[in-house]
């Protein structure tokens, strides 16, 4: 199992870390923004296959900045398994 680390964009958090393996989502932890938020976030999302993330958490936005923490989250996943922009 790898971590994976992702720098998100336009939102307060700094850093994402999680881990996937056989295709389920685990040990989210998000660096910054609202502790309690993301800390239900990500227990929420573990366990769950990252396909069904993708899909409920795509394309949320918070405040219209385009994108959200739940949203970066998806394009961290995305990037993870091949599917988003490589940078």
């Amino acid at each position: 199992m790898t971590t994976h680390t992702y720098i998100p964009e336009d939102v307060c958090p700094t850093e994402i870390h999680f881990e996937i393996k056989d295709g389920i989502l685990k040990h989210v932890h998000f660096e910054g923004g609202c502790d309690g938020n993301l800390q239900a976030l990500s227990r929420l999302v573990e366990g769950m296959k990252v396909a069904d993330v993708l899909a409920k958490l795509k394309g949320i936005d918070c405040e219209g900045k385009g994108t959200s923490c739940s949203d970066q989250l998806a394009k961290a996943l995305e990037k993870a398994i091949g599917r988003g922009k490589q940078d």
